[in-house]
């Protein structure tokens, strides 16, 4: 309960796409931020997209125009579609919810998913 499932990871090659889904009991209600996150080996951990209720939205500069982020609050789901995918886009994806409306601040963490763009 509250946590956060990714699936939709696997290998693809460049240009190809690829959606992720997040999973989790809280994103209907209570999580009002959904991000997700990627990270590679010597790298530091990168925030590519952010879905906050309103709705906005905002990308990272290296996926803008490419990825897009939704939320489907009937499926407690936030998706991560992934288009004209890059070498560069191999990492390891974690979804990540927020509860910023409270006075207490609560997030969750998915243990993420694989994605590998190669040849």
């Amino acid at each position: 309960q509250g946590e956060l499932v990714e699936s939709g990871g696997g290998l693809v090659q460049p240009g190809g796409s690829l959606t992720l889904s997040c999973v989790g009991s809280k994103i209907a209600l209570t999580l009002d931020i959904m991000d997700w996150y990627r990270q590679t080996p010597g790298k530091e951990r990168e925030l590519v997209a952010t879905w906050r209720t309103g709705p906005t939205t905002t990308y990272a500069d290296s996926v803008k125009g490419r990825f897009n982020i939704s939320r489907d609050f009937k499926k407690n789901t936030v998706y991560l579609q992934m288009n004209d995918l890059k070498s560069d886009d191999t990492a390891d994806y974690c979804c990540h919810g927020a509860r910023t409306w409270a006075r207490e601040r609560q997030e969750d963490w998915g243990q993420g998913t694989q994605v590998t763009v190669s040849a």
